[in-house]
């Protein structure tokens, strides 16, 4: 007799203590196996598909996409059977996330529909429209409709589609995306109409049209949370300065190519970088330290795990390659590489995002200059560089057009006065206008 157990939103480690449901991977009545991922998760540091320790039917699923839910919420519940039965082991693996613990998880069983094919269940609350014009009424629906796709629903969400209102079209009455996409354009012409009446006749002032007098809320939660609770938290707790300076790049590009034509891996501009921070904060340790006020100390770190600013759908993140100081330019290129691919794709675990001991921010790549970043709360020190573009410089005591670049260095005025920072910065800038310098040091 199948016995119905109970798979909880496990512990996901890093002190996380709630997560958001992007995506359910599986449906109520979908047979999965042990270890199987059923659901992707967005926690404040990164996505995390979450597997099933149990084996057997999925016979109900907890929360809707977009719902954030604490460690230890109900995620779905299994019937589960004897092996002999044919609907998975029920003793379950223990694990919780992918690839801990288990040598060879069993196959996946998923299945697979059209796109556009796929039905929408309505939301648990009312999806606020985007503007206040009304739009056609039509009888609300009875019972819901099984969620299978997120992407429908978010187009829906987003053009303020309330899909307990929207007929549908597909077999029994479900919504396919052709009916939100109907529903949009009705929308816009009624919208259009109530415009027009509105020249025509205009209303007391009222608050705007796709909007409240207070405007639109957006939450601060997941990743954008986090970000702004890290950012406020370095504002109030970090004491910080700037100092920025020029430097004639010319040499520092030519270097680059030079090490290119010579084969192997390609070099990039921001693994070169990040060799001559290592060998900076070599010399000026007090940049690579933290401050305990706890115990009044400054805690000079002797690894250096560089953290650099990556750019994502999801928002700014800053992964970290760990032991930077023992990695050459081929070695720091490769990582840089791969830690931005996984970042771009939302795969980065908790722990490549966590233990930067200093940052390096390539803002040039936003086709700016210069900046004053803020400092990656709990470090002391981050380094920004603006754009190499073509200037006039004065090289050899005469006016000539070189590669110029701008270098800040927003520091911890905690851990050390502006004589350190300052030589810390004109250690970079020298290393760039002359890599010879940087020899001296390898």
């Amino acid at each position: 007799m199948a016995q119905v157990l109970e798979f909880k939103l496990p512990d996901l480690g890093e002190g996380l203590t709630e997560a958001s449901i992007v995506t359910w991977l599986v449906q109520v009545g979908d047979v999965v196996a042990v270890d199987q991922p059923v659901v992707e998760v967005e926690t404040a540091k990164a996505m995390v598909e979450v597997p099933c320790p149990y084996g057997g039917v999925v016979t109900a699923r907890f929360g809707e996409e977009g719902t954030e839910l604490p460690v230890g919420s109900p995620l779905l519940t299994v019937a589960v059977g004897t092996p002999a039965e044919g609907e998975g082991d029920d003793e379950g693996s223990g694990n919780v996330l992918v690839g801990y613990g288990t040598a060879a998880a069993p196959a996946r069983r998923r299945r697979v529909r059209r796109q556009d094919d796929i039905p929408v269940a309505a939301p648990t609350a009312p999806a606020r429209n985007a503007s206040s014009a009304p739009v056609p009424e039509v009888p609300p629906r009875s019972g819901p409709v099984p969620v299978i796709s997120p992407l429908v629903r978010k187009l829906a969400r987003e053009h303020g589609v309330d899909l307990r209102e929207l007929p549908g079209s597909g077999p029994e009455g479900l919504i396919m995306r052709a009916d939100v996409e109907s529903a949009m354009r009705e929308t816009v012409q009624v919208r259009a109409h109530v415009a027009e009446a509105e020249v025509v006749a205009p209303a007391p002032a009222q608050a705007p049209v796709g909007g409240t007098a207070d405007g639109i809320r957006v939450p601060l939660r997941g990743l954008r949370g986090t970000v702004a609770d890290k950012l406020t938290r370095s504002r109030r707790e970090i004491p910080d300065a700037t100092c920025w300076v020029d430097a004639d790049a010319t040499e520092f590009m030519h270097a680059r190519v030079a090490m290119n034509a010579a084969g192997g891996e390609k070099i990039s501009v921001l693994a070169l970088l990040a060799r001559i921070c290592t060998a900076a904060l070599a010399r000026y340790p007090e940049l690579n330290s933290r401050v305990d006020m706890a115990a009044r100390e400054v805690v000079q770190l002797d690894a250096v795990h560089l953290g650099f600013a990556a750019q994502t759908e999801r928002g700014l993140v800053v992964p970290v390659v760990k032991d930077a100081h023992a990695r050459d330019a081929e070695s720091l290129s490769a990582e840089f590489a791969r830690l931005t691919e996984a970042a771009r794709a939302g795969r980065l675990t908790p722990g490549e995002l966590t233990g930067g001991t200093f940052t390096l921010n390539n803002y040039g790549v936003f086709g700016v200059d210069g900046s004053t970043p803020i400092i990656n709360h709990p470090e002391a020190a981050m380094l920004g560089v603006g754009r190499i573009i073509p200037k006039p410089w004065v090289h050899q005591g005469e006016l000539a057009v070189r590669q110029v670049v701008q270098l800040s260095l927003t520091f911890d005025h905690r851990v050390c006065d502006g004589g350190t920072a300052g030589g810390f910065l004109r250690y970079v800038a020298d290393c760039i206008e002359q890599p010879a310098v940087l020899l001296r040091t390898l």
